[in-house]
């Protein structure tokens, strides 16, 4: 059976929605946040001491934007991934990647130094900076979104949503939702609304409560 390891709203959450949007089984191990310094024996695991890890017999991967393309080429009959030569297939790749490496990596920055760190150790300058960094790199989803479409592919909801999806949820959860330009926070309430979504969050229990978090509506 597939294996996850998880913590509440972390990267590893796209992994999860993807098990639950592709109704696969799965066994689910939470994980207290960061794993690495509360869970120490998750080293024996994953030497990165990070989630997600997701454990396929032999195949073992720790890239949240990865699995779900794995997850629905493997184990999905390729449901919510796109192939070569379909039309939006570049425009999926890039969607799927854009998620991890544009948007999510200075939100990581951002929550490290706004509230992770020991109030001693926090750097609100360094916060305020890379905050601005990942609303500015909105403007492409933004545009994309700004015809109305509900997903980011024309084709329909994928593993590109999925990736993109949580880097919103992500910033929803650290408090700046009232940041969100207009057509980003309109298809985050609308991916919220899926039952994949729904069912992910269920499986994984309580959500994340991060210090100096602020819930907005």
């Amino acid at each position: 059976m597939l294996q996850l390891w998880h913590s509440s709203d972390a990267r590893s959450f796209r992994a999860l929605w993807s098990l639950e949007e592709l109704g696969l089984n799965y066994e689910l191990h939470v994980l207290p946040f960061p794993p690495r310094v509360l869970q120490k024996e998750y080293l024996g695991e994953n030497l990165l001491g990070t989630v997600p890890l997701l454990v396929d017999g032999e195949t073992r991967l720790t890239e949240s934007s990865a699995i779900p393309h794995y997850l629905s080429t493997v184990h999905g009959n390729g449901r919510l991934a796109l192939e070569p030569g379909h039309r939006d297939y570049g425009a999926y790749l890039n969607w799927l990647h854009h998620g991890e490496a544009t948007l999510t990596f200075p939100q990581t920055i951002y929550l490290r130094y706004a509230m992770l760190e020991p109030k001693e150790r926090r750097q609100p300058v360094v916060a305020e900076d890379y905050k601005t960094w990942f609303l500015a790199r909105l403007r492409l989803a933004e545009h994309t979104l700004s015809d109305g479409r509900e997903y980011l592919l024309q084709s329909g909801f994928s593993n590109a949503d999925i990736s993109v999806g949580y880097a919103l949820m992500l910033a929803v959860i650290i408090g700046l939702r009232n940041d969100l330009p207009e057509h980003c926070l309109a298809y985050h309430d609308r991916l919220c609304t899926r039952q994949g979504y729904h069912q992910a969050k269920t499986a994984q229990g309580a959500d994340l409560e991060l210090p100096g978090s602020k819930k907005q509506s």
